[in-house]
């Protein structure tokens, strides 16, 4: 089966039922966002797919199994992502006092520059500002899930930076500072 066919195939067979699709993904995701990236993943996976099906006939009951991998697996990495961001929190120390702070490494400061430029950001507004995350999704353009994964990764990335450069300071959580 050509390419053009595969996709003639796929319009005429999803197409028509793309809102019932849609309402069902949304049923479990609850996320319109979400739902649309879910079902635009699905009719990737089935145009790569498509050569393997053996009958025609089945597509739609076809799709409707890769649509619920799909959310399977989208759930299968927000639990993942959402041990690590547990992990990250527990490991952040949150401080009790302005004193307590105030002996916090500032060498963090220093590192905001070095860091990607879309995970600065993130930081700097997120972080040490107070941005709400639904306002800086909207205004980059990614979606609520993207912006999570890019915040654990900024976190993540100038953590370790912090390690590199503060040494022992780092790996005691940065409180009390030695390092210049």
């Amino acid at each position: 089966m050509t390419n053009s066919k595969q996709k003639e195939l796929l319009e005429q067979e999803l197409l028509p039922h793309r809102e019932k699709l849609l309402n069902f993904i949304q049923s479990k995701v609850s996320d319109p966002e979400l739902a649309e990236d879910i079902l635009q993943d699905s009719l990737l996976k089935a145009l790569t797919g498509l050569p393997d099906l053996e009958n025609e006939e089945k597509l739609l009951s076809w799709f409707y199994k890769i649509v619920r991998n799909r959310i399977i697996d989208h759930y299968r990495r927000s639990g993942t992502e959402s041990n690590y961001l547990e992990k990250y929190a527990q490991e952040t120390s949150f401080y009790d006092s302005e004193e307590e702070e105030t002996t916090v490494c500032q060498c963090f400061r220093g590192l905001l520059d070095d860091l990607k430029p879309e995970y600065e950001i993130l930081i700097k507004e997120m972080e040490l500002g107070d941005e709400l995350p639904e306002h800086v999704a909207e205004r980059l353009g990614i979606t609520r899930n993207n912006l999570k994964v890019r915040r654990y990764r900024a976190r993540q990335q100038l953590h370790d930076k912090l390690e590199e450069t503060c040494g022992k300071c780092a790996e005691r959580g940065c409180t009390h500072c030695e390092c210049e």
